[in-house]
């Protein structure tokens, strides 16, 4: 039985959410695609480490009938990369202010590869029973950092609301990347602090982007505010 409802001649859009975020973050993107009669699942990305996450999101795709477009924010970029491999359903990647690794790279290179990244600052650490550690981005620098472009009351919102990832996830090499068999779309915000715009648009050109939209003053939570620009996007890769 498929987890979502299907749609004749729509793909099924899986949206996959990154650190210090939850699925709710894709609120306005998931109204606007269900109002064009898309299939939308926003899976609930653990953030435990890249392999683990990739196999769960595989696991999810095994349950959905069609074809898929996956979506990802920061470092559900990661996830997508990774999980989008080996299944023929898998059309398109969006990649929504997020990750586009190639093997070898983790999310902690690709953000320090430019200048222009300040998450490392504004970042507090909860020690784990097996040894590891939780990373949140502590609430009162979380709208300068993570939303700048949101209002300060939704902002706070979120910071409250946020997930934490495990700090090896972020260091964990990727694996081999989806991009390079199956096409890509692109969007960030010019202003985003977590993962520098002059990265975001080197990975972009790297994947051989059909499409890279680059929006002036926007943050690492571009989508947010302006919704309509990601289903644009989306709607572009899902008939591309």
């Amino acid at each position: 039985m498929s987890v979502t409802m299907t749609a004749e001649g729509r793909p099924t859009i899986v949206l996959v959410h990154g650190a210090f975020a939850e699925s709710s973050s894709w609120n306005g993107v998931i109204a606007a695609l269900l109002a064009d009669g898309y299939p939308v699942l926003a899976l609930a990305n653990p953030l435990r480490g890249v392999a683990g996450d990739a196999d769960y999101l595989r696991s999810v795709l095994t349950d959905i009938e069609g074809d898929v477009v996956l979506v990802g924010h920061s470092y559900g970029g990661m996830v997508i990369t990774n999980g989008g491999t080996g299944n023929p359903n898998v059309k398109a990647l969006v990649y929504i202010g997020g990750f586009a690794p190639d093997a070898g790279e983790s999310a902690a290179d690709l953000a320090g590869r430019y200048e222009g990244g300040t998450l490392g600052e504004t970042l507090a650490a909860v020690k784990l029973p097996d040894g590891g550690t939780d990373l949140y981005i502590r609430q009162d620098r979380y709208h300068a950092q993570f939303a700048g472009d949101s209002p300060p009351g939704e902002a706070a919102i979120m910071a409250a609301t946020q997930r934490p990832i495990t700090e090896s996830a972020l260091t964990e090499p990727s694996g081999e990347p989806a991009w390079k068999s199956i096409p890509s779309w692109f969007l960030f915000g010019g202003e985003d602090k977590n993962i520098p715009a002059a990265a975001h648009r080197f990975m972009a050109e790297r994947a051989g982007s059909r499409r890279t939209v680059e929006l002036a003053g926007g943050s690492h939570t571009v989508a947010i505010p302006e919704p309509a620009a990601a289903v644009d996007l989306i709607r572009e890769a899902a008939h591309g």
